[in-house]
């Protein structure tokens, strides 16, 4: 049975070493739902191939970006990304040494990261996860990540959200895509998304995992007690 283009997630591989982007663009073309739509050694080539594709109605989905690239990184490459297309999500490539590249990638707009030496099918997961728009982070990471994403210290920024805003920051921290935020809450996903935009602008973050992060810092919901929030 065909499957519906519509599910297929487009995927852009950026990475300078030629052997990981290889391999990657080898694993992830092999998955009957995700398209490899193309690749790109750095950053300002990433860039400039995004809107090649965006003027042929390809643009990609989700960017699988290595952080460390010269003259334009991954976090900065991620941030003009973030900043040029909405929608479009960035999985960073890293390793547990770069812990303040995770975490600068983070608050540019990463959607998540997954290590280097992970396995393929960990790779597909997190791609997957990053279009779904789903939170995926060890708890233990997480802790160590939110409390340099809180914003504007002293305010209590939670007020200038309202009930429902609040409903939908709590499940994105929980872990929830849009679909399921609209179902738990009895609106559509193109409400859900909206309400989650919002939050954002409010807020004053740049992606749904800043988001979750900061409403775990805040206390609006138990990282321990909710175990959505896994490593891939």
């Amino acid at each position: 049975m065909a499957r519906d283009p519509d599910d297929t997630i487009n995927v852009l591989v950026v990475d300078d070493h030629a052997v990981v982007r290889r391999g990657l663009l080898t694993f992830l073309a092999s998955e009957s739902d995700l398209e490899v739509v193309g690749e790109a050694a750095g950053g300002i080539q990433a860039l400039d191939l995004i809107g090649r594709l965006d003027s042929e109605g390809r643009r990609p989905d989700v960017v699988v970006m290595d952080l460390q690239m010269e003259p334009l990184d991954g976090i900065e490459s991620t941030r003009e990304i973030r900043a040029r297309y909405e929608g479009v999500e960035v999985v960073a490539l890293t390793s547990f040494a770069e812990e303040k590249r995770v975490h600068a990638a983070l608050e540019a707009g990463a959607s998540g990261y997954i290590l280097k030496d992970a396995d393929a099918d960990e790779v597909a997961a997190a791609v997957r996860a990053a279009h779904r728009g789903e939170l995926q982070l060890d708890p233990a990471v997480a802790r160590q990540l939110m409390s340099s994403l809180r914003v504007q210290a002293g305010n209590d920024l939670t007020e200038d959200l309202t009930a429902r805003e609040l409903e939908v920051l709590r499940l994105v921290a929980s872990g929830e895509a849009n679909k399921a935020i609209a179902a738990a809450l009895g609106i559509s996903e193109r409400t859900a998304r909206t309400h989650v935009s919002n939050i954002l602008r409010k807020l004053g973050l740049a992606s749904r995992t800043q988001a979750a992060l900061w409403a775990i810092g805040e206390g609006l919901v138990d990282v321990e007690a909710r175990r959505e929030l896994h490593a891939g």
